[in-house]
């Protein structure tokens, strides 16, 4: 067998291409709401949490960003009036970011075109079968490279297990 004609090579390759490609879409329809791709991240991330906010080094975890990372994009965030910062009552050393009244206006007018690109360029392209298959292939392999993805966020893995049966994520 030919190395370059691996299937590991192929499912790889294949991963990154679609990534790519979603992710480009993504990139203009949130240009156009003046948000980075970054700075959807974070509020979607807040949004579905727990009170609408995650500590610093939670937000850190669930992201592609390092603890410095985050701390500059919520400085940015925040400037712009779409997160604030709040002390955490039980670790001085922590904060939390929150989501603010225009940081969820900016995510609903946001919201329904990139649900639309979601549609057209990923969930609509499987079946209900396959896109539960490949939901709980996903969380396997994000589980094992990346752990700390669900931190801070209500009933962990659970949660994370539980939403497998809900499509449109």
């Amino acid at each position: 067998m030919n190395v370059f004609d691996d299937s590991r090579i192929t499912a790889i390759g294949l991963l990154v291409e679609t990534y790519t490609g979603l992710s480009a879409r993504f990139a203009a329809q949130f240009e156009a709401h003046g948000l980075s791709a970054v700075e959807f991240e974070v509020l979607m991330r807040l949004a579905r949490s727990p009170g609408h906010q995650l500590r610093m080094t939670d937000l850190a975890a669930q992201t592609s960003l390092s603890t410095s990372g985050v701390t500059r994009v919520v400085d940015r965030m925040e400037r712009d009036g779409l997160l604030t910062r709040r002390a955490c009552p039980s670790d001085r050393r922590s904060s939390y970011a929150v989501v603010t009244a225009a940081g969820r206006k900016r995510l609903d007018e946001t919201l329904p075109g990139h649900l639309e690109l979601i549609e057209q360029w990923f969930t609509g392209q499987l079946d209900p079968m396959a896109l539960c298959g490949l939901l709980d292939a996903l969380r396997k392999v994000r589980d094992a490279v990346h752990p700390g993805a669900v931190a801070g966020s209500a009933g962990g893995l659970e949660h994370a297990t539980e939403e497998a049966t809900e499509p449109a994520r």
